[in-house]
């Protein structure tokens, strides 16, 4: 049987986690974290929920480490809950990761019309108001092509790209922060919080499962560390994406904060973030050097998004929870090609639904990847692991069961609204139609298949 290509080194897997955190969310939404906390409220936001995070972080190290299966949070669960709680929580979880294709899909030719107006031509048609150009389309679908084609001939290229874009754009976001840094004032960081610092503080938390998601989408790729990759490099992995998303969202916070009054960003403005370091630097320079690095943000964050669905399709499928011709692998490219192909289709299909229906399922990906952890963490507390670990998933459980619980709950700010139930129910009747037709006898009996029989020449830990 054909297996993944073994190819990634520790460098390739924070490339994936980080790509998977940081796409162009910074740009577009900088000016709704600092109105909902101002630059204080929203570096302790941060701050909290990193820090909250960490625990999570070190159960998914143990976790990859015991279990390392591309199905991820859907393979866990599976060694202790029956079949349809896999499924559920790897549908859930390829929702978070699958969802960010069409965004930045769509983000390049927002990003791209801004810098050249011409293509803010030809409107096909609005939904929600907002209006789909045939440009910002076709660009959409090139890059879609393009990074789907690069995923199906192999890893290896697909890393590269990864690591590459990844450390191209963390030096643009440098040059530009040190840019703004001589232009501003310390006077523009105040009022510090935009309203009581602890529901400042809460606003900002939010929206944190979100934009620092990403590190447990390592486990989606474990198949395919080359020989001789150390196991608690996946631990690694996992924590140097995480401080180095924390550590991004600091410097980004600062430096929009630091030169212009963050009151002034104005949400309907487009990419006001650019537009505080015009205002400040007199420059139109720095603009284009700000698009800039988010269209390589754009190209790491869609890339890295379509490594992490894809495998976890992949696995979902070698499991019989979806059909199992998403387990192919290419023969010669040793990639999961028809998973890989799926993504790619569905991003190009889900990019026609425009900003006005997407905007809104994003926030149904962060509720969908606190699910993610929180199965996870119940599935590593099922282990029977030692005290520290046992602490870690009890504390892993606490955080995301409040991070489910502040977005269902309706007296809570920053609750769904009905666009965002409506989103939910969509997707999860969509998954209850695509497992009508999947049949087998590991889903009739519930029969748990033993590790070695998912992933050929591992061996199963004992919990």
């Amino acid at each position: 049987m054909t297996t993944l290509a073994r190819k990634l080194r520790l460098i390739d897997y924070f490339a994936l986690g980080f790509g998977v955190m940081v796409g162009t969310a910074w740009l577009v939404v900088m000016d709704d974290i600092l109105q909902r906390g101002g630059p204080l409220g929203a570096v302790l936001g941060f701050t909290t929920g990193a820090l909250m995070l960490l625990p999570i972080g070190y159960v998914y190290g143990q976790l990859v480490q015991a279990i390392p299966d591309a199905a991820g949070e859907a393979a866990y669960v599976a060694r202790f809950f029956p079949p349809s709680v896999s499924f559920a929580t790897g549908w859930m979880m390829f929702l978070s990761y699958f969802l960010t294709c069409p965004f930045e899909a769509l983000a390049a030719g927002r990003i791209s019309g801004y810098l050249f107006p011409f293509l803010n031509t030809f409107e096909l048609y609005r939904l929600g108001g907002y209006p789909v150009y045939l440009p910002h389309v076709l660009l959409g679908l090139i890059i879609t092509v393009g990074l789907t084609w690069l995923n199906y001939r192999g890893i290896q290229a697909s890393a590269r790209l990864g690591k590459t874009a990844t450390f191209t754009f963390l030096t643009l976001v440098i040059i530009f922060a040190l840019a703004g840094a001589s232009h501003g004032s310390p006077a523009n960081f105040h009022p510090l919080f935009s309203h009581a610092p602890l529901l400042s503080v809460l606003l900002v938390w939010q929206v944190v499962p979100w934009l620092i998601s990403g590190f447990e989408s390592v486990g989606k790729c474990a198949e395919e560390a080359r020989p001789g990759f150390q196991s608690r490099d996946f631990s690694v992995a996992i924590l140097m994406t995480i401080f180095a998303g924390l550590t991004f969202f600091w410097i980004v916070i600062s430096a929009v904060s630091y030169v212009a009054p963050w009151q002034s960003l104005k949400s309907n403005q487009q990419f006001p973030t650019a537009l505080a370091f015009e205002r400040a630097l007199h420059a139109h320079w720095i603009v284009n050097l700000i698009m800039a690095s988010a269209l390589v943000a754009l190209l790491q964050a869609f890339n890295a998004n379509v490594v992490a669905s894809s495998r976890l399709l992949f696995a979902m499928g070698r499991r019989k929870l979806l059909d199992q011709r998403m387990a192919r692998v290419h023969p010669q490219n040793q990639t999961p090609s028809t998973a890989i192909l799926t993504v790619g289709i569905a991003t190009a299909l889900a990019m026609l639904l425009g900003e006005a229906v997407l905007v809104p399922v994003l926030e149904v990906g962060a509720l969908a990847a606190a699910l993610g952890w929180m199965s996870a963490c119940a599935a590593y507390w099922r282990m029977k692991p030692n005290l520290r670990g046992r602490a870690a998933a009890a504390f892993g459980l606490l955080v995301t069961g409040l991070m489910v619980l502040v977005k269902v709950v309706p007296v809570v700010p920053g609750h769904f609204t009905r666009y965002e139930w409506l989103a939910l129910a969509i997707w999860i009747a969509l998954g209850v139609l695509i497992t009508l037709p999947v049949s087998g006898t590991y889903r009739q009996s519930g029969q748990k298949v033993p590790l070695e029989e998912v992933i050929p020449g591992t061996r199963h830990s004992g919990s």
